[in-house]
């Protein structure tokens, strides 16, 4: 295969730009000089992965290493995978357009469950071995990173060790370890048995599964006893003081984010109870605003990007806003460069703020309320209330906007008819503030966009033993809200639950699923994240052909003392916080955040307690 034999592909594809490489600012070495090949995969589609904040930061810091060289490669679409297979062309990454399978690492973020089967495609247009055990010293250490990699056991025959935790601590050690062993000459079997020993390195096959009767787990222990019963996360202790790239590469195509993430912390300290993201990316740790004015410096400077983007799990919960706002306005401003503030809480929002960022252009407002209900939004300690959602919608339409997207969850454990019906009537409410904040305008323009999630249980969260509704009773609470949703000013979308019902059977899923998950692949699923190609019928099929009835995974009420898919993985927040937590929830009882006072969840056992927002 030749660089040549690709470009004469190009043509015949709906998006060439997604296998094209060369963009402004992507790292180009000699591959002779390098020892270390490393590909950071994103099992999805270039737009979408080129927009993850993740891979911007460990493509540039694995490329500070002169001996490696990290390069790219996504799934492609459906068209250029068809021709690859025609004409021979294995998987290869974007800059050097070499086959992954020549590389020493093939690295995959985990962001979403319904990923899965592109990289069980993946593998197979690489040449890997699907399966790990299959594989020898010729082929790759397909790694495995990201939210999902904490119940990384669906994947587990598939992939040689996952990364539990943030990249910028473990992938350097991995790394030299990685490159003492090649020097040694040893065999696979060998490097897996070091790297298991590095803090946030989970190597599954290193570790033994026992099942009941039942179908539970019985136990899961470490082959040896050098290896840890329990594997912690690893986090960065100082965002100040941790990589972050002065670039990033600007895509000839439209990508989903296109514009520059500015990350400003990391972690939440709210534990709204549904939420894995709140629990596994404890404890919070804040940016300074001065490393964030100079690194948004170098940014625009770098990239000519004109919007930057303000990344946390909830940004409004950002300590300095304001003043870090109205620095980077000062700074940036007259050159045309605008904010976005995705991730605002409706109890801390403000008109200043809005109007700070309006003095460069007007960017969407999103609000997330979650529950219809008072009663519901305190069963998951949502921690806001209606005249929180109505105070920060008057001040949006006083400032101007008359575009609003209010986000909810059906499905959340305790929901009644009552809470479904205040999802449509907080609708309505919205659209009377409207009304009755333009006194004397007929209210043109006007666009509430309601959306709805389906609640999926996730691990390390309070919510973890609860069952999920069926996939019919999710569709009779979207009809109900379909109905209830005919306005001219209202627009209504939802989640497909036949999705979501997969992504709960595969987030609470054990090893035994890796084999529903090829099957699926061979009956032609992939891409099961996109509308146009997800087709439940062969996932059915692949659970009947494999003899697993994946309502075990989905359906199914947890005790306490069940032993779970993940228990022998460590994210510092206890067992017994997540316990207390979902009893507390059964009694609609709200559970103060950190910066009110420490909580109790465990963090500070794990990582000294040095750097938690316990003490706010």
């Amino acid at each position: 295969m030749t660089s040549k034999d690709i470009e004469g592909l190009l043509s015949r594809v709906e998006k060439p730009a997604r296998y094209a490489g060369g963009e402004y600012n992507s790292v180009y070495k000699d591959k002779e000089e390098t020892d270390i090949r490393f590909a950071f995969a994103f099992p999805d589609v270039y737009e979408i992965a080129m927009s993850h904040l993740g891979l911007r930061i460990l493509y540039y810091l694995l490329n500070e290493r002169k001996d490696t060289w990290c390069e790219r490669v996504f799934a492609p679409w459906t068209d250029m995978e068809a021709l690859m297979r025609d004409k021979g062309i294995p998987l290869f990454a974007l800059e050097s357009r070499d086959p992954v399978a020549s590389f020493d690492f093939l690295g995959f973020t985990l962001q979403y469950e319904m990923g899965y089967t592109n990289i069980v495609n993946m593998l197979s247009l690489a040449d890997i071995p699907l399966l790990s055990s299959q594989r020898d010293e010729s082929h790759p250490f397909v790694i495995g990173g990201g939210p999902c990699a904490y119940n990384a056991e669906p994947l587990a025959d598939l992939f040689d060790f996952f990364v539990l935790g943030e990249g910028e601590e473990v992938l350097t050690p991995i790394l030299d370890t990685y490159r003492r062993w090649k020097e040694g000459d040893g065999t696979r079997r060998e490097f897996l048995e070091r790297v298991a020993l590095i803090e946030g390195v989970y190597v599954p096959s290193l570790y033994n599964v026992q099942y009941r009767m039942d179908g539970t787990i019985n136990s899961v222990s470490p082959t040896d006893a050098r290896f840890p019963e329990k594997v912690n996360k690893v986090i960065v202790k100082d965002l100040d003081k941790v990589f972050f790239p002065d670039r990033i590469i600007v895509p000839f195509m439209d990508i989903v984010h296109d514009r520059i993430m500015l990350e400003i912390f990391r972690g939440c300290t709210r534990g709204c109870r549904f939420c894995q993201a709140g629990m596994v990316y404890r404890p919070v740790r804040e940016k300074s605003p001065e490393v964030l004015e100079e690194q948004s410096q170098r940014l625009i400077k770098n990239t000519g990007y004109e919007e930057v983007s303000l990344a946390s799990l909830s940004t409004s919960d950002y300590t300095h806003l304001e003043p870090l706002i109205k620095k980077l306005i000062a700074a940036h401003g007259d050159k045309g460069v605008g904010l976005s503030l995705p991730s605002l809480r409706i109890d801390s929002f403000s008109l200043s703020l809005i109007r700070e960022i309006q003095k460069v252009r007007k960017t969407g407002l999103t609000f997330a309320p979650e529950a219809g209900t008072q009663r519901l939004r305190d069963v998951v300690n949502k921690g806001v209330t209606e005249e929180d959602l109505m105070n920060s919608v008057e001040a949006a339409f006083s400032a101007g906007y008359n575009n609003v997207k209010l986000y909810f969850m059906v499905g959340l454990p305790t929901e009644t008819k009552e809470d479904i019906e205040g999802i449509a009537n907080l609708a309505y409410r919205v659209v009377d503030k409207y009304y009755a904040t333009n006194k004397g305008k007929r209210g043109r323009g006007l666009r509430v966009t309601v959306s709805t999630s389906c609640f999926v249980p996730k691990p390390f969260t309070p919510f973890q033993w609860q069952p999920q509704d069926s996939i019919e009773v999710f569709r009779a609470k979207q009809e109900t809200l379909r109905k209830r949703l005919r306005h001219r000013a209202i627009s209504y979308s939802w989640h497909q639950p036949e999705t979501s019902y997969l992504e709960a059977v595969f987030a609470r899923g054990d090893r035994r699923l890796s084999k529903v998950l090829i099957r699926a692949w061979e009956l032609g699923c992939r891409f099961d994240g996109w509308k146009e190609h997800f087709n439940f019928a062969k996932w059915q099929r692949a659970f009947e052909d494999c003899g697993i009835d994946p309502d075990f995974y989905a359906a199914r009420k947890r005790d306490y003392d069940e032993v779970l898919p993940w228990d022998h993985i460590n994210v510092g927040v206890s067992r017994e916080f997540l316990k207390r937590e979902n009893e507390r929830a059964k009694k609609g009882r709200i559970t103060p955040h950190c910066r009110e006072g420490c909580i109790n969840c465990g963090i500070t056992e794990l990582f000294d307690g040095g750097i938690c927002d316990a003490d706010y």
